[in-house]
């Protein structure tokens, strides 16, 4: 026992035997060191932790979304791809494995790997995209309308297509032995030639309105264009990037909350903000994505950096205290949501790891994200408090009360690349307990 220790207990024995009661104040006590009562964990998580948490999703998703087919007629596995008829389905998963969300989550276990060094994560998303394009090659001019790679072979918008091609690219360019340029073209073909567009160019839909602008299309075009960029040195594909991140930012983006719309509808002449976090969490990982391969000599380069840093800036302002953001960004009153609180985890991160943010300024509030995030994966590696598949509104209740689900697909792809990037920001810098707050270790 050390000297302080001692004489406090040799006072509180006074104080007792005195029939006296001890109080904790000022005088007596160092009350700047007592232990607050946080609600989520508060410090540096060890990477081994978050790589524990990484594996609980990773062994729920492999068991639960198996690379298998099977013949409808009786229910058999189709072992054999040749010659494939239009009589088979996915084998029963518990997700789908041609939405833009296992797009999101093919893409967040190649990080996974590049992140701990194991294989399998990459192994997850290399047989399935493989496994995929097997099955697109054999049904690709046959008019099966129930082939389980209909959405891949046809794309009708472009949840279809942008989410899951920017992930077979970044396969492809890991050196993925498959025949994947077939399905990447066909996506590639889809976003840039037959979605519609504004007059201007810019990716648009026609609902819930005519000419609506859904601030969730960012992710769902800019990274696949920005990929096929840097896989074919095609500067086309930059430049429409680029320009979807400018026209949706001039219509989309309030400069005094900082933050984006959910949706833009041409005919409004008042234009109803609702500032839905998980269409926030699209738009800025779309900017992360785009400056990942973009060429910092690019004429756009400066303005897509500059609306990140402003984007983050404004994010920051709105992170809840227990480390989460809520479903509406700027309304306290609405439910804390996970997947958009791993999304901004993830793309602040990795700004930070691409020296687009300060990390000073930005590493404590990411660490206290991820913090937050991993208290939502539970025993089984499912995740839990994501908000369901939402449209857009344009009245408060319509976000306000979005069931959540840990079967929401949204939430899974988004953890697994938070927490593989918080373990890459881990690797290259130190937070440390300083005066009670979590900082980054500047030597």
């Amino acid at each position: 026992m050390n000297q302080k220790l001692l004489q406090l207990s040799i006072v509180c024995f006074l104080f007792l035997s005195q029939g006296m009661v001890a109080q904790i104040n000022d005088a007596n006590t160092p009350l700047h060191l007592l232990k607050p009562e946080y609600p989520t964990p508060y410090g540096t998580p060890d990477i081994a932790e978050v790589e524990e948490v990484l594996d609980r999703v990773y062994e729920f998703l492999d068991e639960g979304t198996p690379a298998k087919i099977i013949n409808t007629r009786d229910q058999s596995e189709v072992i054999d791809f040749k010659n494939l008829d239009g009589n088979v389905a996915f084998a029963p998963a518990t997700f789908r494995l041609t939405s833009y969300e296992w797009g999101v989550t093919y893409a967040g276990m190649l990080l996974a790997s590049e992140a701990t060094g194991k294989k399998y994560f990459e192994d997850y998303t290399d047989t399935r995209i493989k496994f995929l394009a097997e099955i697109a090659k054999e049904h690709r001019g046959k008019s099966y309308e129930n082939s389980p790679v209909h959405s891949v072979l046809h794309p009708g918008a472009l949840d279809d297509a942008g989410a899951i091609c920017a992930a077979m690219i970044k396969a492809e360019r890991r050196g993925l032995d498959a025949d994947l340029r077939p399905v990447i073209d066909n996506f590639i073909q889809y976003i840039s030639e037959k979605q519609y567009r504004l007059e201007d160019g810019t990716l648009a839909r026609n609902r819930p309105q005519d000419n609506t602008l859904w601030l969730d299309d960012l992710f769902m075009s800019v990274p696949a264009l920005a990929q096929m960029g840097k896989l074919t040195g095609e500067e086309k594909y930059f430049d429409d990037a680029v320009k979807q991140v400018k026209q949706f930012s001039e219509r989309m983006y309030n400069e005094d909350k900082g933050l984006y719309m959910h949706g833009w509808v041409e005919a409004m002449e008042e234009k109803p903000q609702y500032h839905w976090a998980r269409a926030n969490g699209w738009a800025v990982m779309a900017m992360v994505e785009l400056l990942e391969v973009l060429p910092e000599e690019h004429s756009g380069y400066q303005e897509v950096l500059h609306q990140l840093q402003a984007h983050i800036r404004g994010l920051a302002k709105y992170q809840d205290g227990t480390g989460f953001w809520h479903q509406l960004l700027d309304r306290p009153d609405t439910y804390l949501e996970t997947s958009a609180t791993a999304i901004f985890t993830y793309s602040i991160a990795r700004a930070i790891n691409r020296g687009y943010v300060d990390k000073l300024t930005y590493g404590p509030m990411t660490i206290l994200g991820w913090n937050a995030v991993s208290t939502q994966v539970n025993n089984e590696g499912q995740v839990e408090g994501t908000c369901v598949g939402t449209g857009m509104g344009f009245d408060p209740a319509f976000y306000y009360y979005r069931p959540i689900n840990k079967y929401a697909a949204h939430g899974y792809g988004p953890v697994l690349l938070a927490g593989a990037e918080v373990i890459l920001m881990l690797k290259d810098n130190t937070f440390e307990i300083n005066d009670s707050s979590l900082q980054l270790k500047v030597n």
